[in-house]
C-alpha cells in the first residue's frame, strides 16, 4: 500500500495504515457472497509520527466511536461494488478527517450578557416564583 498524501507538507506513512477487505453485507446476489468488496482502513493514530500531538487529539475528538481503545482509527466503506472504489473512498474520508483536524479551533471570545437580558431573566424568575407561590397558598 502507498502513503496517503494529505497536503503539501503532510503525508501519512503506509506503515501506520492497514487495509483489509471483507465481504459486504446486504443485497447483491452472488456477487456479495463471492467477492470481498467491503474495505476497512485502520490508521494507527497513537504510534503515528506524521502528525503533531495537538492534531492527534483533535482527530481523536473528530473520530468519535470510530477510534478503538488501542488508538486505531477505523474507517469502513461498502458503498460500491468494487473494492478499488471503496478503498479510494475510505482513503479520501481519512484525508478529509485529518484536514479538519489540522485546522486549529477558533479561540472563544468571552462576552458578558447585556443589562437588558439580565433584567429580563430576573423578571421572569420573579414572575415564575410569584405564580408558584400563588398556587401553594402562601401569603
Amino acid at each position: 500500500m502507498e502513503d496517503l498524501r494529505i497536503n503539501d507538507r503532510i503525508v501519512l506513512s503506509s506503515r501506520d495504515l492497514t487495509v483489509s477487505a471483507v465481504r459486504s453485507s446486504g443485497p447483491g446476489g452472488q456477487n456479495v457472497n463471492k467477492v470481498a468488496s467491503s474495505v476497512e482502513l485502520r490508521f494507527d493514530l497513537r504510534r503515528s509520527a506524521d502528525l503533531r500531538d495537538e492534531v492527534k487529539s483533535r482527530l481523536a475528538g473528530l473520530a468519535g466511536r470510530r477510534l478503538t481503545l488501542e488508538g486505531e482509527l477505523v474507517l469502513t466503506c461498502q458503498a460500491q461494488r468494487s473494492q478499488a472504489q471503496n478503498l479510494a473512498t475510505v482513503r479520501e474520508r481519512l484525508a478529509d478527517l485529518v484536514l479538519r483536524a489540522l485546522e486549529p479551533p477558533k479561540p472563544r471570545v468571552a462576552t458578558r450578557p447585556t443589562k437588558g437580558s439580565v433584567e429580563r431573566r430576573l423578571d421572569e424568575k420573579r414572575r415564575r416564583g410569584d405564580r408558584i407561590r400563588q398556587r401553594s397558598g402562601w401569603e
